[in-house]
């Protein structure tokens, strides 16, 4: 059965949807069958890879409202070992057609124990916000990555995504664990990006991934052009941290 990591920070412009599509990537490349789950209207992961969100015929906004299969939904990508379920804006509407459902908070989960047995890795992107799509997205993981931008004003916010990942523990996913904080936009010749870092290695310790996403233009560039960076540009320092990163998921082993 699939590890499924939901990529999730509230706060947006932290590089949530960057490393959920490199993320991926990177674990494709390592030979591990991974799907990209796309939970975000603005539907960024699914043109990160290439998918032609006018082209598309189901979306996971189908899946959601109990339309389709999930096995209907999966595209792929331009990476042998890497699928997705793509998203459009209409995946907007979900929240409020689901709101007076019993089940709104598990159709995720209840989509993806429908093909979880053929993946390695499931990585989820999910929007900048809280709401009920992100809650489906928790309710469904076993684990989630918190993107953290390595900035001022970095842990504003992080006490609230932990008080709502606690509630989920509680309430609908006993099983859900902080797979672990990934410090993203790191620019080593500024004295403030080395602050940050220290200070949240300093409060959340090992729970801090060791793996830095460092500030790449050609990590900026990739989408535009439909690409993961290392499709894009294989020997920038953008696609050689996601490959750390996706060797230090794999080696962790939970």
């Amino acid at each position: 059965m699939a590890q499924i990591i939901a990529v999730a920070n509230q706060k947006g412009g932290v590089g949530k949807t960057t490393t959920a599509v490199n993320l991926s990537a990177s674990l494709a490349a390592a030979e591990k069958a991974t799907l990209l789950v796309d939970m975000d209207p603005q539907a960024n992961a699914s043109s990160g890879v290439g998918i032609d969100r006018t082209a598309l015929r189901y979306t996971t906004y189908n899946g959601l409202l109990g339309e389709v299969a999930a096995a209907d939904i999966v595209c792929a990508t331009c990476l042998e070992n890497l699928s997705i379920l793509p998203a459009t804006s209409d995946l907007i509407g979900a929240e409020v057609e689901l709101v007076s459902e019993p089940d709104r908070e598990s159709r995720l989960k209840s989509i993806l124990s429908e093909i979880s047995n053929d993946y390695d890795y499931i990585v989820i992107d999910c929007p900048p916000s809280l709401g009920l799509l992100t809650i489906n997205a928790l309710t469904a993981a076993s684990s989630v990555l918190v993107p953290l931008q390595c900035e001022y004003y970095a842990m504003e916010g992080l006490s609230q995504l932990s008080k709502t990942i606690r509630l989920i523990q509680r309430q609908l996913n006993p099983e859900l664990i902080l797979k672990g904080i990934l410090l993203t936009m790191f620019d080593r010749r500024n004295n403030l990006s080395h602050q940050v870092s220290e200070e949240i290695r300093r409060h959340y310790n090992d729970r801090v991934f060791e793996t830095v996403i460092p500030r790449n233009v050609r990590l900026s560039e990739a989408p535009s052009h439909g690409m993961p960076v290392l499709i894009y540009d294989i020997d920038s320092s953008g696609a050689a941290a996601y490959l750390s990163l996706a060797k230090e998921i794999i080696s962790t082993g939970n």
